[in-house]
């Protein structure tokens, strides 16, 4: 079976899951830095079940650094809404818009044939 032509995402939907990627890529960073708890905790050790598991105390997040993780999840949440209802899926159904949707989250950004010179 052929491949299946490569689709003509719109610039603006290309660039809203360019977004979407880099504020997940920022979000998972941040995530990582962070205690592992929101509050204030003490540390623990669990050796009695069947994975062991140890966690440090934990001093908790800062109100920015909660403020800051809010903005990127409620960010990430519009790019979401914004990407899976764009009106381009009108166009596709069944397959079509499942392979569409896959190729998607790994197209680079690249000028479509209805992108102009500022889009470039």
């Amino acid at each position: 079976m052929p491949p299946s032509p490569s689709p003509g995402f719109p610039s603006d939907l290309l660039a809203a899951q360019e977004e979407l990627h880099q504020v997940r890529s920022e979000l998972l960073a941040l995530l990582k830095r962070l205690p592992w708890s929101v509050e204030p905790l003490d540390g623990f050790s669990d050796t009695g079940g069947w994975r062991s598991i140890e966690r440090p105390a934990s001093p908790g997040w800062t109100p920015d650094e909660q403020a800051e993780v809010e903005k990127l999840r409620a960010r990430e949440r519009e790019l979401a809404v914004l990407v899976t209802c764009h009106r381009y899926w009108e166009q596709l159904s069944g397959p079509d818009a499942v392979t569409a949707r896959a190729r998607l989250k790994h197209a680079p950004h690249e000028p479509t044939e209805d992108s102009g010179p500022a889009d470039r």
